[in-house]
């Protein structure tokens, strides 16, 4: 369903009641799922603190014009992206000589993720991991990844490695951009995504070293 919707295959009306059906039909399903709240969120990058968001005070998030079913066809950026030390941009932290892990914020199910990506691919997330979080009622986007450890429809708890930041993606790619984890959230509202910026509680949450 992302995939027809990111790549414009699929109409956008359509696109709306299949989405609201499958969110419904999440939203069931995880009800019987023994998913343990989690009592904070994590940090998504391990060794990493708040200090490493890109963009004064968060200023990196622009969502203006962004709507989630114009696909890949957007110029808005509804998301936090933050960096690693990894001058020779070979997606390993300088300082630990490390691939470094990118851990879900919160408890969650894995709805969709991709673990290849094509150098001559115009998709700007690269290697993705979406994570849908009940208690939140929300999604979480995980992009640029370097490798995934989960799968779809795996359960995982706040803390957990989704996989390693990466440089895939359209842009992310590209020499003139530093290493980054790509981080989005989406609320659902009426079972449609709705983007949420998480910039406070990302300041707030707890670091792994």
């Amino acid at each position: 369903m992302y995939t027809q919707i990111r790549d414009l295959n699929i109409d956008t009306v359509l696109a709306k009641k299949q989405f609201q059906s499958i969110i419904q039909n999440l939203k069931s399903e995880s009800s019987h799922i023994q998913v343990q709240k989690a009592k904070e969120w994590i940090f998504p990058i391990q060794g990493y603190t708040p200090k490493y968001i890109g963009g004064k005070n968060g200023e990196g998030y622009i969502p203006q014009g962004y709507d989630f079913f114009t696909g890949n066809n957007h110029k808005a950026h509804p998301a936090h992206d933050i960096f690693i030390y990894d001058f020779n941009q070979d997606c390993i932290d300088d300082k630990t000589k490390k691939y470094v892990n990118v851990l879900s914020v919160t408890e969650g199910i894995v709805v969709a993720c991709t673990k290849t990506w094509d150098t001559t691919s115009t998709l700007r997330g690269g290697i993705y991991v979406w994570v849908y979080c009940p208690s939140e009622e929300a999604l979480f986007y995980y992009a640029h990844l370097n490798s995934v450890f989960v799968d779809i429809g795996g359960i995982v708890q706040a803390g957990e490695s989704l996989g390693t930041v990466g440089r895939t993606g359209l842009n992310a790619y590209k020499k003139r951009s530093p290493t980054h984890l790509h981080f989005s959230m989406f609320s659902v509202k009426n079972n449609l995504p709705v983007p949420q910026n998480p910039y406070q509680k990302l300041c707030s949450a707890k670091c792994i070293p």
